[in-house]
């Protein structure tokens, strides 16, 4: 299964999202993926799978960057060091 981390989730949205959660008995993990779930589930599947990687072609004009996952680790690392 894929993981999703949200970063600068609102205040408001990350307590009504908690409150939420527990009205259902669930954790605030268990309750973003029912949203999600539900949500993503009523457009059906997604249509546009095979022109992704033409529209990341265009996005980036042939210029993708190389490093994304070592860019997110060492901005990861920089943010656990200032808190």
């Amino acid at each position: 299964m894929a993981i999703l981390n949200i970063r600068n989730l609102p205040d408001d949205v990350h307590a009504r999202l908690r409150v939420r959660a527990a009205e259902n008995g669930r954790s605030m993990e268990a309750e973003a993926r029912a949203i999600l779930s539900e949500v993503c589930s009523r457009s059906g599947p997604v249509s546009d799978a095979a022109a992704l990687p033409t529209w990341i072609d265009t996005l980036y004009r042939g210029d993708k960057p190389d490093s994304v996952v070592d860019d997110l680790i060492a901005e990861r690392r920089r943010e656990a060091r200032r808190q």
